[in-house]
């Protein structure tokens, strides 16, 4: 049970230190909206986000008035429409992204994610008709999010997937080319992806959930890095072991998930529907103050990327959920850092700087929560790379047994140390150099399927 002097110890936290719900997810099953017509099924998928979204934007502003606790995004989550949309052509799960926009803009949401299959242990002939629809359905829409799942640790990856979303991506950046590729930013490759991640591009409502449900997701990235600093100050960093600045950690992020669950429960209690999940992950902004990269830097490293940053993020992501599951017995989704370099200053400037690359960020997802994630590169990066580039993030998941993506965007006429600005939430960077590409396409050309590793098997 949730106190109210809990909740009233983040006040500060709320008030100072950029604390807040980052996302207010609606998770809604579609599987009985598929109907003989790709016209009856828009409309059954239409109707039922209406149903059960109607009130959630007005709901979350209600509850966030009430404790003052800002919600940024008011979001929905649908089952794989490769799913919903079985048997229809690539044209048909274009309309049917046209009806889930059109559905998000009708009851007011941000974003909605979920037009999304996974192809993980093999593809089917819907999978592969809604990975054609991909490029012309998220150019033609502003709401709608897709994602991928093409591995898993139990089933391996999924190699030919893999080839053919390189391609993908690079189509999608090339049709939105006036935008500078930014339909990518809405695409993201996974391997174990879950299925009560809030967060977007990557949410989807898994087939295991509720009819419908709430979860919750909490950013506070700038509360962590407060809290450090103050410790810092008050101990001086002479008298204090990295054991002390973790236990730091881990109770602000006690406290942060508190937060977080109180208003969840409230949503789903107004709107008469089960309460979900908690991600507590450090999802940064590009605000000034909201950095995951400020963390590494306040613990210790004068550059992000420099040798130490990876021991960093381990110890930070590590701490994140050990606070986490101690607040709360619904923490779920990711629940960890994110190092999104575009949405993040501290990262976008250590990308400009040269002291952050590629290869470096690659050996810090192994630790983190989720990816390569919003990374702009070259527009002249070629597919077969964006795809080897893929299949060694989710090498790193399936031995791991955790959740890894890839979000790449390649700018058309942008080279490496151009910039690119997004706007928003979904931030600016240079353009990150892509060392040796051109030189995974005979890799790539075998296909077929890297095997599950041999922990998989746990029966």
């Amino acid at each position: 049970m949730i106190q109210p002097d809990e909740f009233l110890e983040t006040v500060d936290m709320i008030q100072k230190e950029n604390l807040d719900v980052r996302t207010v997810t609606m998770g809604i099953n579609l599987l009985d909206c598929h109907r003989e017509s790709v016209k009856d099924t828009c409309n059954a998928i239409q109707n039922k986000i209406k149903k059960y979204a109607a009130h959630l934007v007005e709901t979350c502003d209600n509850v966030s008035s009430e404790y003052s606790i800002k919600v940024v995004n008011k979001r929905i989550a649908v089952t794989p429409i490769a799913n919903v949309g079985a048997g229809f052509d690539a044209s048909g799960f274009v309309q049917i992204a046209h009806a889930l926009d059109d559905a998000a803009s009708s009851v007011g949401v941000d974003l909605l994610g979920g037009f999304s299959a996974d192809v993980a242990n093999g593809t089917s002939g819907g999978d592969l008709a809604l990975i054609a629809s991909i490029p012309q359905a998220l150019t033609e829409t502003k709401k709608v999010c897709s994602s991928i799942n093409v591995g898993t640790t139990r089933y391996g990856i999924n190699m030919d997937a893999v080839v053919l979303l390189g391609k993908t991506v690079k189509a999608l950046a090339d049709a939105s080319a006036a935008q500078g590729g930014f339909a990518a930013a809405k695409f993201v490759v996974f391997t174990n992806q879950p299925g009560d991640n809030p967060f977007m591009a990557g949410a989807i409502h898994g087939m295991d959930q509720h009819e419908v449900v709430i979860n919750v997701g909490v950013s506070g990235p700038g509360v962590i890095a407060r809290a450090l600093e103050r410790k810092i100050a008050k101990s001086g960093a002479q008298n204090l072991g990295l054991q002390d600045l973790a236990e730091v950690i881990k109770h602000t992020a006690f406290r942060v998930t508190r937060c977080g669950e109180l208003i969840g429960r409230q949503v789903a209690n107004a709107l008469k529907i089960p309460f979900g999940v908690v991600d507590l992950s450090l999802a940064p902004t590009p605000n000034v103050g909201d950095s995951v990269g400020e963390i590494l830097q306040i613990l210790g490293v004068d550059s992000v990327g420099a040798p130490g940053s990876t021991a960093i993020l381990a110890m930070l992501n590590d701490a994140v959920k050990k606070g986490g599951v101690f607040a709360s017995q619904s923490v779920g989704g990711l629940s960890g850092a994110f190092i999104p370099v575009c949405e993040d200053k501290i990262l976008a400037e250590a990308v400009r700087d040269g002291s952050l690359t590629i290869e470096k960020l690659e050996a810090m997802t192994s630790v983190c929560s989720v990816g390569l994630d919003m990374i702009a590169i070259p527009g002249s990066v070629d597919a077969a790379t964006i795809s080897a580039v893929i299949a060694d993030e989710m090498a790193i998941g399936i031995i791991n047994g955790k959740t890894t993506a890839v979000r790449l965007i390649p700018v058309p006429g942008k080279e490496a140390g151009d910039f690119i600005a997004f706007g928003g939430l979904f931030g600016e960077s240079a353009i990150m150099p892509i060392r040796n590409t051109g030189k995974s396409s005979r890799f790539c050309n075998f296909g077929g399927k890297i095997p599950a590793p041999i922990h998989s098997l746990r029966n």
